[in-house]
């Protein structure tokens, strides 16, 4: 197995239209494989438009069954272009239970594993926890023919345990597809406060635990159909940092980008040989970290 990996990352926008927006990622897809992409990432929910922006039952029809027409469309891409393919879908796992779903693909079509979305947010915008019933397959890194990755997805970034959970388990990196965005009435100084946050936190589980991230975000302005808040400004910023946090490729904010990133699995072993964060652990002080607060 080489020690570099080129990856490929698709950030695009979305409309309502299924058939579109899959023709459109498959076309990514190949584009990508044709330039020596081994493994792609799309970002959050790329089938349809971010739904959650309302609370609306009829969104459920939106759902796919694991395995169904979604699976098969996505083996088929991965299997025509020999790629490791992450996805993200929103699952039907029984009548009245649902997940947000990453489901991963090898190189041969197979389902090479699946993570449900552990973190579920419930903000103006963001109304998750409508929609999904938080997931039950634990932090537990997806193994493919080019390694070991640590899929996480979008409010799970926030998160140093999940990242570190997923290192611990043996992940060779970390990967998150998302959907976030702006609320439009923010003012320049808010929002570039926001974005900065969400790249540093997330450079910051790159360098505490060694491991390159790979985020992965939609762009473009989504309305708010009910016309209740502003909608949302889907920022982009698609990024890959290295084990020590530093940027090897941003994405623009508002444009649809498709890039070849590559990843040194080597540099990850040396930078952990550096800094090693996980001989140094104090594990046997760590108890509280399981209880909610410490009053």
């Amino acid at each position: 197995m080489s020690q570099k990996i080129k990856v490929g990352i698709v950030q695009h926008s979305f409309n309502e239209d299924i058939d579109f927006n899959r023709a459109r990622n498959l076309t990514a897809i190949e584009n990508l494989a044709a330039e020596g992409a081994e493994l792609i990432v799309l970002s959050e929910l790329h089938d349809s438009l971010y739904f959650c922006q309302t609370e609306d039952v009829a969104n459920f029809d939106l759902a796919q069954e694991l395995p169904g027409d979604y699976t098969e469309f996505y083996s088929d891409a991965a299997a025509s272009n020999n790629v490791v393919l992450v996805t993200s879908t929103f699952e039907r796992r029984a009548p009245g239970l649902y997940h947000n779903t990453a489901v991963v693909f090898d190189k041969d079509g197979s389902i090479a594993g699946k993570y449900r979305k552990m973190h579920i947010p419930d903000d103006p915008g963001f109304y998750e926890k409508f929609y999904f019933t938080p997931g039950d397959l634990g932090f537990e890194p997806i193994q493919t023919s080019v390694g070991k990755l640590g899929v996480l997805v979008c409010w799970d970034q926030w998160y140093p345990e999940a990242a570190r959970l997923m290192a611990m388990r043996g992940a060779e990196m970390l990967i998150y597809p998302t959907a976030i965005g702006w609320n439009p009435d923010d003012d320049s100084d808010e929002k570039e406060r926001q974005r900065e946050a969400w790249i540093t936190v997330q450079r910051g589980h790159a360098v505490a635990n060694g491991l390159p991230v790979i985020s992965v975000n939609r762009c473009g302005f989504e309305e708010d159909p009910s016309g209740t808040t502003s909608g949302i400004d889907f920022w982009g910023s698609s990024f890959v940092a290295g084990p020590q946090g530093e940027v090897i490729f941003m994405a623009p904010e508002n444009a649809p980008t498709e890039q070849i990133v590559e990843v040194d699995r080597e540099r990850t072993e040396n930078v952990r040989q550096w800094w090693p964060f996980l001989r140094d652990r104090r594990i046997e002080c760590y108890g509280n970290i399981t209880k909610r607060f410490l009053d």
